[in-house]
């Protein structure tokens, strides 16, 4: 168990990423569409269905402008969450489009600039302010953790990129990785995960229980915390 659950109740939350075979989310020119096969697409998107919010950070929507939705499974499309402390969200990002705005929520840090927020609530999109972390720009993602809980969600699939992907493995907010390889070479390119500040083997993370299947051609890691 986290030990941040002992003082505050947060969601369950499932960091999952398609990969290269050597361990790479993206060319070093930032292409990634689409690493994993279609089979593996689909099943992303039923992961999507199983949450109920769906979270990325604001550098995968300016990168890759994400809908979040579920169109390749039945079900509804979990809440979108997207981390921007500091609205550099594009007014025509695809999560504040007409269809899409309602269901979206943006986390900001405190002080972040509130007409540009009102100009974002226009849209139908829902604007939340969040603590920063220490003397950071960071919002603190154990506070927007907490106020999602506080909105009723309990389970959180975190998409990327790999600045949010590793500042919750930093601060052991992760309690599920389904970490999806493909049988393909990048070499140079983008990894999924920055440094942890692990120098030695035996620090490394580990899991409390593996799951291992293929999927076409690709291999499913689903690992538990």
């Amino acid at each position: 168990m986290r030990k941040t659950r002992l003082t505050k109740k947060l969601p369950f939350v499932t960091v999952k990423y398609a990969q290269s075979l050597d361990g790479r989310i993206a060319t070093s020119t930032g292409d990634s569409q689409w690493i994993s096969s279609p089979a593996s697409l689909k099943f992303a998107h039923r992961l999507r269905r199983d949450h109920d919010a769906v979270m990325v950070g604001i550098g995968t929507v300016l990168k890759d402008d994400p809908g979040l939705t579920v169109r390749l499974a039945s079900g509804s499309d979990p809440l979108r969450v997207i981390i921007d402390s500091r609205l550099r969200i594009p007014l025509a990002a695809s999560v504040l489009s007409t269809k899409a705005a309602t269901g979206t929520l943006i986390i900001a840090g405190e002080g972040a600039n509130q007409k540009r927020a009102r100009r974002i609530e226009r849209t139908g999109a829902t604007v939340l302010f969040a603590p920063r972390e220490g003397k950071t720009a960071r919002v603190s993602l154990v506070d927007a953790l907490s106020a999602l809980t506080d909105r009723g969600i309990r389970s959180v699939l975190v998409e990327g990129g790999a600045a949010l992907i590793t500042s919750l493995l930093s601060a052991r907010l992760v309690d599920r990785m389904v970490v999806i390889t493909a049988p393909k070479i990048i070499g140079r390119g983008i990894e999924a995960i920055c440094d942890l500040g692990i120098m030695r083997l035996k620090d490394a993370m580990t899991f409390s229980s593996v799951r291992i299947r293929r999927l076409g051609p690709d291999v499913i890691f689903d690992c538990l915390i």
